[in-house]
């Protein structure tokens, strides 16, 4: 049988396709045909438009969470103390306290410690602002003797007019600015107002989160379809384990920092020790700035307090206790906690204080390690996921590929619908252990 296919004559119209599957491929040719675009191009064109749209759902994200920094930060604030406090209340649990005495005590503790800590430094600041006053001036009655007797040749006279001048410059500068100090005042008092609000919503979440953190967190995943539910749920414990072990190992990195300078100063006799150590202490959960920033002030302050060489050995005992941090303490400690890249800790930082200031650069690296773990988890999800649906489609033979969590032997998958998986996700994320 012969097939009569359409002709185009000149001065005739075209004839259809008299066979129907030759008309069909013809215009499924004609649908689908995309002149002079090679693969490489649509594969770019295809990861350029989803890039696209993740970055602008990270950008409206980061716009909404902008919004809202008055409730956010204290959250954040309560979530990283949550992690920290949890294995005290977990202990006293183990030993037969009811968990919401335990997580009341833990936390009250806490607070006591906290206010110990700052009416400390108050009566050290209270006490040591007058020394170092008259020390700072010593030290500049100093500094301008050595300026008159230098190679230069500068006088007193001309000392003194550069000393009148820029006091001059100050009054002025005070004066001019009345309205904006006076304006800030009533901005400042507006702030203190908004911290006292953010610390109670701070408390009140870090006791919810101590007494019901898993409740919490099964609520959460309630509100995802349910075959989400178990996966988020992991991902959930897995950045919860690392946002606690990346706390606890941090305040033993910031101990080390405050204590190592700290002891420094305190054999140079630099005034202010106490306030010192807490302010290295404090400014350690910034990495990388805060270390910088708070030695700094350490050699400023025994410049001052105590001259040149002064200056010169507390500089080098700050490198020194900064080089331990970096080439020990981090490796050993936080490398084996939280496996975040530095590059990666850097940008966090940057972005972070770029987008919300001190509090970004404060919360950038754990948010960072929390989020890189539960997407490390749901990635081995997956991947397990992939290994079983083919052991099960007869792509990997029974005996061969890695176990899956909950085999005895290569070839015995678990059962995932007998929710022994389920229950030791919410003793891990009670206990803070990471799950399986």
């Amino acid at each position: 049988m012969t097939k009569k296919i359409s002709k185009e004559q000149p001065g005739t119209a075209v004839k259809p396709l008299t066979d129907p599957a030759m008309a069909d491929a013809y215009r499924l040719q004609s649908r689908s045909y995309v002149p002079f675009v090679s693969r490489g191009l649509r594969l770019a064109a295809a990861w350029s438009w989803r890039s696209l749209v993740v970055l602008a759902a990270v950008a409206v994200l980061l716009w909404l969470l902008g919004k809202v920094t008055y409730v956010l930060i204290p959250l954040l604030v309560a979530l990283l103390i949550s992690a920290l406090l949890t294995p005290l209340v977990n202990f006293l649990v183990r030993h037969k306290w009811p968990r919401a005495a335990a997580a009341a005590t833990v936390l009250l503790s806490f607070i006591l410690v906290v206010v110990g800590l700052l009416a400390l430094v108050g009566q050290q600041l209270v006490t040591g602002i007058i020394d170092l006053t008259s020390t700072t001036m010593k030290g500049v009655d100093a500094i301008a003797t050595w300026l008159q007797s230098n190679p230069l040749g500068l006088d007193s006279s001309v000392i003194a007019q550069a000393v009148a001048d820029g006091t001059q410059q100050v009054n002025d500068f005070l004066s001019a600015q009345k309205g904006k100090i006076a304006t800030g005042v009533v901005g400042a008092a507006t702030s203190v107002g908004s911290f006292f609000a953010g610390l109670l919503i701070s408390l009140f979440a870090t006791f919810f989160f101590l007494l019901e953190g898993s409740r919490i967190a099964r609520w959460i995943t309630r509100l995802l379809p349910v075959p989400a539910r178990e996966p988020a749920l992991g991902a959930a414990v897995r950045g919860w384990v690392a946002l606690g072990q990346y706390a606890r190992i941090q305040v033993i990195v910031a101990a080390v920092d405050a204590l190592g300078i700290g002891i420094g100063a305190l054999i140079l006799g630099v005034p202010l020790v106490i306030p010192l150590t807490v302010l290295i202490f404090l400014a350690s959960f910034i990495p990388i700035v805060g270390a910088v920033a708070t030695g700094i002030i350490a050699v400023l302050l025994a410049l001052v307090a105590k001259g040149f060489v002064h200056a010169i050995i507390m500089l080098g005992i700050v490198l020194l206790v900064q080089q331990v941090e970096s080439n020990v303490l981090q490796p050993f400690l936080m490398g084996k906690a939280v496996s975040v890249h530095p590059l990666a800790v850097v940008l966090a930082v940057a972005v972070g204080s770029y987008q919300f200031g001190i509090v970004g650069a404060l919360f950038a690296v754990p948010v960072v390690a929390s989020i890189s773990a539960a997407i490390g988890y749901l990635a081995e999800l997956s991947s397990q996921q992939m290994l079983a649906d083919a052991r099960r489609e007869g792509v990997i033979a029974p005996g061969e590929g890695p176990n899956l969590p909950g085999e005895d032997s290569p070839g015995h998958a678990a059962d995932p619908s007998d929710g022994r998986r389920r229950t030791v996700i919410i003793s891990d994320f009670e206990e803070g252990k990471p799950a399986d």
